[in-house]
């Protein structure tokens, strides 16, 4: 019970992360890179300030004492951080040279293929239960994300890269998780994507030399975009990932990985009841495939 209940906590990230997807399609109105960087930015600062209140008031879990669990907790922070900017920027660079947004979520999300396949390789086992909720889960997604036919091209295969990344963040997580600080680890790995993402938005956003600041003035005074960048901050990044870390402490990566899949379900829902776009019968049929697999994933024998 305790370790369903913390997949209910990934189910929870994944309902944050799917709504997430209204906030940056108005927040990419900074440009995509200057609202990567700013929204880690605020994230970091917020998570060090909780981490301090829990310090002063003896509430940290696993606050490191000495110097080797400080650097532990750097460590683990800088390459989950390190994984997942390189997760975020893939994603991004692969939608700009042409991969389509439905396409995009469905090879972004075949982490849940990865993760099992990367964790075999590293000499785990994985049930025959395990690996058939991850290809029901595959053909749920195929059918939510994928409305015409299926190609592969170059942008393509920076998704399936991204992917790849997602699942390295995912099993750098798992090793890591049970001897840090979820709080302060989360905070390192943020300020660690904000200091990475900071170059690309200076020369790619601000266009270096120039220095065009006119793209951010002109988001700052537009009330959506300052929405979509709080919420992506303050929900997608500070609550969401945070709660992945917490509660991969006591779930399995691969279970992990199949529910946070449920990040596209959710993406389609909030884009049905906030943006009004229309759900085919074979979206529906897609979710509900997704949403019978990951609960027979938790069903224990």
């Amino acid at each position: 019970m305790a370790s369903f209940g913390y997949t209910l906590l990934l189910v929870l990230t994944a309902a944050i992360w799917g709504s997430g997807f209204v906030a940056q399609i108005e927040g990419n109105a900074f440009g995509p890179f200057t609202f990567s960087c700013i929204r880690c930015f605020i994230a970091a600062a917020f998570l060090a300030l909780i981490f301090k209140i829990l310090d002063i008031f003896g509430k940290s879990p696993r606050r490191p004492h000495n110097r080797e669990e400080r650097f532990l907790h750097w460590k683990a922070g800088f390459f989950c951080g390190l994984a997942l900017c390189t997760a975020m920027n893939l994603q991004q660079l692969g939608m700009y040279l042409g991969t389509s947004a439905g396409k995009s979520g469905f090879l972004t999300a075949c982490y849940i293929v990865l993760v099992p396949v990367v964790r075999l390789i590293l000499g785990h086992r994985i049930s025959a239960k395990t690996w058939a909720c991850v290809v029901i889960t595959t053909f749920g997604l195929y059918l939510l994300c994928i409305k015409d036919g299926f190609s592969l091209e170059l942008s393509d295969g920076v998704s399936l890269l991204c992917a790849l990344a997602f699942s390295i963040h995912i099993l750098v997580i798992d090793k890591f998780v049970n001897k840090v600080d979820p709080i302060r680890v989360s905070a390192i790995q943020f300020l660690t994507i904000g200091v990475l993402t900071a170059p690309l938005m200076i020369v790619f956003d601000m266009k270096f030399p120039v220095m065009d600041f006119s793209t951010i003035a002109a988001a700052l005074v537009n009330p959506r975009a300052v929405a979509g960048l709080c919420f992506a901050a303050f929900c997608s990044s500070e609550i969401a990932y945070t709660l992945q870390i917490v509660a991969q402490d006591k779930v399995k990566p691969t279970i992990a990985s199949l529910t946070m899949s449920l990040e596209s379900v959710f993406a389609v829902f909030a884009g049905w009841a906030i943006l009004g776009e229309k759900l085919s019968a074979r979206e529906i049929c897609g979710c509900a495939i997704m949403m019978v697999a990951i609960v027979f994933a938790q069903i224990r024998r």
